[in-house]
């Protein structure tokens, strides 16, 4: 029997076994985690096992003990056989002064942008979603890119979407002067802390973050919902990227994502794979189940909405989602001033 390991990447294995047990070796190959006398090692890292009985019978491991060694949660499904494994804490704290996670996303044509292409310089993150107004931002980057790059400036944006043909028209209407990368699997949500679209990250030329992620609209198109100032922000970024002055409001602290949200990250990567198949149903319990979760985190209860089909803007799901969010103080939903 086969089944599919969706790795902290988002990198689907498919492997020999069932949803909680997989052959060893392939589960090795696959993951680059080695057993070894000292426990699980992947290049110069070696996590203890500490008693752990991973191995079972016939080259088999427990893919539950296995996690939990590493320190992962997993959401899986035993009917469909398949399993989605990621952090049970973030990799990294997203603060002033922290190194910036690495990306290695595809645009809609399948060729690979990494963040790192752009060490030596200056970047801004530009998180989007197709289910967000923030779909008609990019011509407004475009414009940023171009008035701003010779000045030391890259724009790096990624799609938070289902698919990239969900992205492609709005890249298209955009005519983006940068790279544009679609996130399937929201690596680049879970890696850095984000919650809701638009937002955005600076990074300086040495690869620290010195403004971590808060609401930052391309442009005022929406201004009336989001109620943040776009201006605000952009001419903070000409200020950093011309000048090197970092406003006060950069230093906007990061609430560290729960147990339960990571795993509700998890929940929705099974969901997406199983409804991607088909599997409507069972997509269906794990979507809910992430929502249940993370009930404040856009990026799994608004792109739930749109990846069943239904209105991710004026659905009476979505209405009731955003009356309740509203009501309940907007939270993560941080602006930032100038």
């Amino acid at each position: 029997m086969t089944m599919t390991l969706i790795d902290t990447d988002g990198t689907a294995h498919e492997l020999s076994g069932t949803a909680d047990r997989v052959d060893g070796s392939e589960l090795a190959t696959a993951t680059g985690w080695l057993p070894k006398p000292e426990g699980l090692c992947r290049g110069d890292v070696c996590v203890p096992l500490l008693g752990r009985e991973i191995e079972l019978e016939g080259g088999q491991v427990d893919l539950a003990e296995w996690a939990a060694a590493l320190g992962y949660v997993v959401a899986a499904d035993a009917d469909f056989a398949v399993a989605a494994v990621i952090a049970s804490v973030p990799t990294a704290a997203i603060e002033v002064g922290s190194e910036a996670p690495e990306l290695a996303l595809p645009d809609v044509d399948g060729t690979m942008h990494s963040l790192s292409e752009f060490a030596g310089r200056k970047r801004v993150l530009v998180t989007w979603a197709s289910w967000c107004g923030c779909r008609h931002e990019l011509g407004a980057w475009r414009d940023l890119q171009d008035e701003l790059g010779p000045a030391g400036l890259s724009v790096f944006s990624v799609a938070l979407d289902n698919s990239a043909d969900d992205a492609r028209p709005w890249v298209a209407a955009g005519e983006p002067s940068y790279p544009v990368v679609v996130d399937t699997a929201h690596v680049t949500a879970e890696r850095y802390g984000i919650t809701n679209v638009p937002s955005t990250v600076w990074i300086d030329e040495a690869g620290q973050v010195v403004k971590p992620p808060t609401i930052s609209p391309g442009d005022d198109q929406f201004r009336d919902f989001t109620k943040v100032d776009a201006a605000a922000h952009h001419d903070a970024l000409r200020r950093w990227v011309i000048d090197g002055a970092l406003p006060d409001s950069t230093a906007v602290p990061v609430t560290p994502r729960t147990v339960e949200e990571q795993l509700a990250q998890a929940e929705r990567r099974v969901g997406a794979w199983l409804h991607g198949r088909g599997e409507t149903e069972a997509a269906g319990r794990h979507l809910a189940r992430a929502v249940e979760l993370a009930p404040w985190d856009w990026t799994v209860r608004r792109a739930n909405i749109a990846l069943r089909g239904d209105d991710p803007f004026l659905g009476e799901e979505f209405v009731a989602f955003w009356e309740e969010w509203d009501a309940a103080g907007r939270p993560g939903y941080t602006p930032m001033s100038s």
